[in-house]
């Protein structure tokens, strides 16, 4: 009995208010929920980012500043009001250089990652965000073309190294890899940050506009959900269901492929996950980092595959070789 009222409370829908800057705003959630989703809630309503917003409700104390805390645990009443304190992000002159930065300091092992997609707590929370998180199509979706998940961050730009022209941090041959995958496949661009954010480098870097490729749709921080892992760690990841429930005639995991730089943030979909060095200290890794040229011989490979999803990613620099020989013989 105590197993069963314990997973109704964890169930169970919480209707609260948030008051900020004179307003009421009325936010759903659930038991099973983060202390990081509700501020993702919140930030959908007001557009104060989470990390700017500072929570405040009756005799909880400092408990609604620990991201990872589920609301189950907290004495939460539909009835009493919570107050936020937060300044939306165009009244705040910085750049996002000066938050905090997100270190994947922990591995999440292929079993702990198995165990995390099949979890039913974290199926029902990307059923509430497939059905809360709305995608705006830039460009349609094309027939027979394969989907490519991007991450911006260490990716394809180097987020925490200083310039005076943005395209000094841009990862070497970004625009020849995209234009090479876009023959290929549909590109999506995901990052754990604002849209503002993302429209704002992608467009100083010309990906937005440019006339050999185009950009399918673009995803922020408020698409991501919030999970557990065995050893207790909760942490936001990137589940590709979303987009496949989106667009289920177009895209699935036979036919997905995502690169990023951490990662747990595929942890839903392990099989479609492909870990990508690191782009960092651009001023010096400029002349020499050749991670996008050799992905590209990689992604062109594996496109004419039926399913990726069968794939090693982990092992694609090997693939890619092996293919090359296979050519060379053939």
């Amino acid at each position: 009995m105590a197993a069963a009222s314990s997973s109704s409370a964890t169930e169970e829908e919480l209707t609260l208010t948030v008051k900020w800057s004179g307003k009421e705003y009325t936010v759903r959630v659930c038991g099973d929920d983060s202390v990081a989703e509700l501020k993702r809630r919140i930030c959908e309503l007001t557009n104060v980012l989470p990390k700017r917003q500072k929570l405040l409700y009756p005799k909880i104390g400092n408990k609604l500043s620990d991201d990872a805390v589920l609301l189950s645990s907290l004495p939460l009443k539909s009835s009493l009001k919570m107050t936020m304190i937060g300044t939306i992000e165009e009244d705040i002159i910085v750049d996002p250089v000066d938050s905090p930065e997100v270190i994947d300091d922990f591995e999440i092992g292929q079993d702990e990652a198995v165990d995390i997609k099949d979890k039913e707590v974290n199926k029902q929370k990307l059923k509430r965000r497939i059905d809360q998180y709305k995608i705006e199509l830039r460009t349609p979706c094309r027939p027979g073309k394969k989907l490519l998940v991007l991450d911006i961050d260490y990716t394809l730009f180097d987020h925490r190294s200083t310039a005076e022209n943005p395209l000094q941090l841009m990862r070497p041959y970004l625009h020849e890899f995209l234009t090479a995958a876009y023959a290929e496949y549909d590109i999506v661009i995901w990052s754990a940050t604002s849209m503002k954010w993302i429209e704002l480098k992608m467009g100083q870097l010309g990906v937005l506009n440019s006339s050999n490729y185009k950009i399918t749709a673009l995803l922020d921080h408020l698409a991501m959900i919030t999970v557990q892992s065995d050893s207790h760690r909760i942490f936001d990841c990137k589940p590709l269901g979303l987009i496949w429930a989106h667009f289920p005639q177009f895209y699935n995991p036979k036919n997905t492929i995502m690169f990023d730089d951490l990662r747990r943030n595929f942890v839903m979909n392990p099989q479609n996950g492909l870990t990508i060095k690191p782009f960092r200290k651009a001023h010096a890794n400029r002349d020499t980092d050749q991670e996008l040229v050799k992905l590209t011989q990689y992604l062109l490979a594996i496109a004419e595959l039926d399913d990726l999803s069968s794939l090693d990613h982990n092992n694609w620099q090997s693939f890619t070789e092996d293919n090359a020989k296979r050519r060379r013989h053939a």
